[in-house]
């Protein structure tokens, strides 16, 4: 795992509870995998948006990571972009979605990267 650079951060990942936390970490993991991924790899800040860990990039859209009434964990991306249309255009009905705002995890196991990964390459690429 990824250290932390922001202490407000940790806290907030140890402020889920465990199963949230476990799918939160796994995200995350993913989002820096996939930053590292990209062309002149952008750089990601890790900080906290309505109390939940978010990631920024400079020429992107922000990707949250947190708790949902609906699920134990879930991946947030801003709900006036074109990015959850675009996911669900390319991945039809592979995912639990929540409006334009967010895909919605029970379990770790159903992260997949290459899915996932085309999306937060996506958020975090969006102005370019």
């Amino acid at each position: 795992m990824r250290p932390f650079d922001n202490p407000k951060v940790a806290s907030a990942f140890e402020a889920l509870p465990p199963p949230t936390r476990t799918g939160a970490l796994a995200l995350r993991d993913l989002i820096f995998d996939t930053a590292a991924s990209l062309s002149g790899a952008p750089l990601i800040n890790e900080e906290l948006r309505w109390g939940q860990p978010a990631y920024l990039a400079p020429k992107g859209s922000t990707i949250r990571l947190g708790g949902h009434k609906s699920a134990s964990f879930a991946l947030f991306v801003h709900c006036q972009s074109r990015l959850m249309g675009d996911f669900t255009s390319v991945f039809p009905g592979e995912d639990r979605i929540d409006g334009t705002r967010a895909v919605l995890f029970d379990s770790p196991d159903q992260i997949d990267p290459n899915r996932h990964g085309w999306l937060i390459a996506r958020a975090l690429t969006y102005h370019l």
